[in-house]
């Protein structure tokens, strides 16, 4: 039986569209324009979503659906800007078939 990584695939995709916003909308609203507002806002939630991928992602590690290499691959794809797209089309994408 195959690992079902949709709700990954997903989360992976919505956390790091959160980090960009967090880091090229947010961050600059806040520090250029004083606008503190929009931080307030996407960091909470790109804390959760974060959060809910690094969960996900050792959740399949522990059922032994992904190997330690691509767990880690996952780990810190996390913490780079479009390093969960990649993440999500390359070891997901192969880790499915």
């Amino acid at each position: 039986m195959k690992p079902d990584f949709s709700i990954l695939r997903w989360v992976a995709l919505l956390e790091g569209s959160s980090l960009i916003l967090l880091l090229f909308v947010a961050m600059p609203l806040k520090y250029y324009f004083g606008l503190p507002e929009a931080v307030k806002i996407i960091g909470p939630l790109h804390g959760i979503l974060f959060l809910s991928f690094i969960v996900l992602l050792f959740s399949h590690a522990t059922k032994n659906e992904l190997s330690l290499l691509k767990t880690l691959a996952g780990f810190m794809a996390s913490f780079v800007p479009f390093g969960t797209f990649v993440f999500k089309a390359k070891v997901l994408k192969v880790s499915a078939h």
